[in-house]
């Protein structure tokens, strides 16, 4: 297929650039089994769409402030977007600059604080920092929102741009169709019998970047690390035993159990994930889909085309614009399920 395949037309009024007040209070498109098989609800409704016995697994990876300004040795400003932390020194980042650093470059951050060039490929850096990276972001980072959204990150980002169970520290962009859970929704699922199980997939910042090829298939799709406990494993078999659903909050989450379950019964419970799930796919454990609207031409949006189908997905986001439902990080949501 070509990426012009996956391209629609989206107002720009309808990008969420805030968050809702709270966050039950966006909007859930339910997406079935016919193309025309749609919902418009409250996503508090969510409950009502989910079984005693299905079980939901969330990303509880947490966003780190990973975007930080500086200088080159020349004097020139610089950004730079952390991508995944390598060790207490070591990280990979995309970098914004009038010229591309050189390797062996220096980059100053704050009055005594050092990155220096290591390595250049496919657009990503490797820097080493002068002292524990995760300290310099805690001191001068900040929470790295979407360019799309047109504005400056704002004290509310820090809260509203993390899940509320979000316990490990090192994505640079959200899970986002996490945001759309409190502590009260979730209380009120397990309440009904569903079951709750927690992955970890550090979002990189390679997630913003663009498909910049016509043929889907020449993209190459950027890593990210994961980390799947045993425990979700047995979990995830007790469920499908007894007739329960899996449900991925998000594409996030589903990647990592889509990679984890590649070959059958998972073998592989830590590592990276650079897997590019398109039209075609075989979905190996997952029934059921939460997440957000996606960007045009993304990967993302071939992702649940792959899920739901490609037409009812253009069917389903046609329905959201007419609808003028919110879309991207701070939108609204969808469910997607699968017979």
């Amino acid at each position: 297929m070509q990426t012009t395949d996956f391209d629609y037309d989206l107002p720009e009024e309808l990008i969420a650039q805030v968050p809702l007040e709270a966050r039950g209070m966006s909007r859930l498109l339910v997406v079935r089994d016919s193309v025309t098989d749609l919902e418009d609800r409250k996503f508090g409704d969510l409950p009502n769409y989910l079984r005693p016995g299905d079980r939901l697994i969330f990303n509880d990876t947490r966003v780190i402030k990973a975007r930080l300004t500086g200088r080159k040795e020349t004097g020139g400003a610089v950004e730079v977007m952390v991508d995944q932390i390598r060790g207490k020194r070591y990280f990979s980042a995309l970098i914004k600059a009038s010229r591309r650093p050189k390797i062996g470059q220096r980059i100053f951050v704050g009055p005594n604080v050092e990155f220096l060039v290591t390595s250049f490929s496919d657009g990503i850096f490797e820097l080493e920092c002068s002292e524990n990276i995760g300290d310099c972001l805690d001191q001068f980072g900040d929470i790295p929102i979407p360019p799309y959204l047109k504005r400056s990150s704002m004290q509310l980002d820090d809260e509203r741009y993390q899940t509320v169970y979000g316990t490990n520290p090192g994505a640079v962009a959200a899970p986002t169709a996490g945001l759309h859970f409190d502590g009260a929704l979730i209380d009120r699922l397990r309440a009904t019998g569903v079951d709750t199980s927690f992955v970890t997939l550090h979002v990189g910042a390679g997630t913003f970047r663009p498909v910049n090829v016509e043929d889907i298939n020449s993209h190459k799709m950027h890593s990210e690390r994961f980390i799947f406990p045993q425990q979700v494993a047995r979990d995830i078999s007790k469920t499908r035993a007894s007739g329960g659903r899996i449900v991925a909050v998000g594409t996030t989450s589903l990647r990592v159990l889509e990679t984890v379950y590649a070959h059958g019964e998972p073998a592989l419970f830590e590592g990276e994930t650079d897997v590019f799930i398109t039209p075609g796919h075989v979905f190996k454990v997952v029934d059921c889909l939460i997440t957000n609207f996606h960007l045009p031409r993304s990967t993302l949006l071939m992702l649940v085309s792959a899920f739901a189908g490609v037409d009812k997905i253009k069917t389903a986001y046609q329905h959201a614009i007419e609808k003028k439902y919110r879309f991207f990080s701070y939108g609204d949501a969808m469910l997607l399920v699968r017979s």
